[in-house]
């Protein structure tokens, strides 16, 4: 396995386990720190050591990065994140974290309309049907049980588009600034944002620092380090190396993710239609990336079948002006 491949193995095990876990850790975080400001200081934690460590090149960004790298923070952590904690108050982690599996849908949809470089496979669309199909059952005993909101279904809906829309502006704003830097300061900018909407909506007035609790305190940290440091760095690298339908695919793989450590953490039961919606995740996973690959290695071939053909044609041509050339040598000796 070559280096470039071995970091992208790394990159999506990072987004796939540590963002699958991220989902338990709000929920805890939840308990005792209100949405915008959990949300606000995990952004703003994870972007400042981003940057620190990154400091030597940040004043080599462009005025176009950097406003780039700001509206992608907006859509990411304000438009997503910000709205995902305030609708996890109303539903369960789960049932989030199935809502946010429909990101890859919005990511194809939004590629199909926005003229992009290479668009989606046409089986890629395909591929992504047993994902959502698996999350669907993992999630089916708990939505029969508990009653949802519309409104809640439709923040969640709403902030998957958001994260859609940041992934592809991302992927399409190309700088020469590391992946480190540019994810600094997207999670700078949200996390500046969420503060401001902590305070709009109020936040501070009820909150008490004294009154956040060990396990909140934990689930930050975590938030801070796993999810944001970690987990951003290696989505927003990915994100420049491969196609964004393949790097979308975490979201199928986060509820499978949270599903499996609740059964060896917290004891939960694990179902039938669990390990059956676990399958139908892997299978389209396994799907979504042949899709890619194949689309990806298409043009390659037809490249090279032009090249052949035209190298052929070139080669037909000198044959036959050489023979010409002897027939006329041959008439003009006789």
């Amino acid at each position: 396995m070559s280096r470039r491949s071995a970091l992208i193995v790394a990159c999506f095990l990072a987004i796939y386990l540590l963002w699958g876990s991220t989902y338990l850790a709000i929920a805890f975080g939840l308990k005792s720190i209100p949405p915008f400001i959990l949300m606000a200081t995990r952004s703003i934690g994870g972007g400042m050591i981003l940057l620190a460590l990154s400091w030597r090149e940040i004043a080599d960004i462009s005025a176009r990065a950097w406003a780039n790298a700001i509206m992608c923070g907006l859509l990411f952590f304000l438009g997503c994140h910000g709205v995902l904690a305030y609708a996890q108050q109303m539903v369960p982690s789960g049932i989030a974290a199935i809502m946010l599996a429909t990101i890859p849908f919005w990511v194809v949809l939004l590629e199909f309309v926005v003229p992009t470089e290479r668009r989606p496979a046409s089986g890629t669309l395909i591929a992504l049907l047993p994902g959502f199909a698996g999350v669907a059952l993992i999630a089916l005993q708990d939505v029969s049980d508990q009653a949802v909101g519309m409104a809640a279904i439709a923040l969640l809906l709403g902030s998957a588009l958001s994260w859609s829309a940041g992934s592809l502006l991302s992927k399409r704003t190309s700088s020469h600034a590391s992946s480190l830097s540019l994810s600094g300061i997207q999670l700078t900018a949200g996390g500046i944002a969420l503060a401001l909407a902590s305070f709009a909506v109020g936040e501070l007035r009820g909150f008490s620092p004294g009154a956040v609790t060990a396990p909140s305190v934990a689930a930050l940290v975590y938030l801070v380090v796993a999810g944001s440091v970690v987990g951003f760095a290696a989505y927003h690298w990915l994100l420049d190396n491969v196609p964004t339908t393949q790097v979308t695919t975490y979201t199928f793989v986060n509820p499978v993710v949270a599903v499996m450590l609740g059964w060896l953490f917290l004891q939960e039961g694990l179902s039938p239609a669990m390990l059956i919606g676990g399958l139908l995740v892997v299978a389209s996973v396994v799907a979504v990336w042949r899709a890619e690959s194949r689309s990806r290695s298409d043009p390659v071939r037809e490249r090279k079948s032009k090249v052949r053909k035209s190298a052929l044609a070139d080669d037909t041509s000198s044959s036959r002006a050489s023979m010409a050339a002897e027939g006329r040598e041959a008439g003009g000796r006789a």
